[in-house]
């Protein structure tokens, strides 16, 4: 299996270890795999309240913090142009082709929420992070029915992983 993450901790207020960051490369794969996902990027961030709450207002039009927020590279809608690639042959690779997209996750937030639904920290990054990343191959919970289904696919993954509450 091929998915790469690449993070950054653009935040100081909770410790995010090195060892954790092992953890959410395995959530990676093992949440692709359910998906039948074998390759892609994805770009994870951690920020602060102040951070997330400006891009929420920014892309989203909503003035409050969030705890996690996703921007799908291979998503499409009516408003967005076609990007047409000049290819050689079929063996040329199409740039870009592998980015899954953005999770950003407000560290600050997520500490909060597991102090609220009384478990680890670690359990709380992961249910964001496979959330994002459902978020990132297009599944969505605008209604109870979709939000059931995402809902079983995070917890199946976290289960997998031995995040459990």
């Amino acid at each position: 299996m091929n998915l790469q993450l690449d993070w950054s901790n653009d935040q100081d207020k909770v410790v995010i270890s090195e060892a954790f960051v092992g953890v959410l490369e395995r959530l990676l794969q093992l949440a692709g795999e359910a998906e039948g996902i074998t390759e892609g990027e994805v770009a994870l961030s951690f920020v602060d309240d102040e951070q997330i709450h400006q891009l929420n207002k920014e892309y989203r039009n909503i003035d409050r913090p969030t705890d996690v927020l996703s921007f799908a590279m291979q998503e499409e809608t009516d408003e967005e142009l076609d990007i047409i690639y000049e290819v050689d042959d079929e063996s040329d690779p199409i740039p870009y082709d592998g980015m899954l997209g953005d999770i950003i996750i407000s560290a600050e937030r997520a500490k909060l929420q597991s102090e609220e639904y009384d478990h680890s920290l670690e359990r709380e990054l992961g249910f964001l992070f496979v959330h994002g990343f459902l978020h990132l191959i297009g599944y969505d919970h605008q209604d109870e029915e979709s939000e059931a289904v995402m809902t079983g696919k995070q917890e199946a993954v976290l289960q997998q992983a031995g995040l459990t509450r």
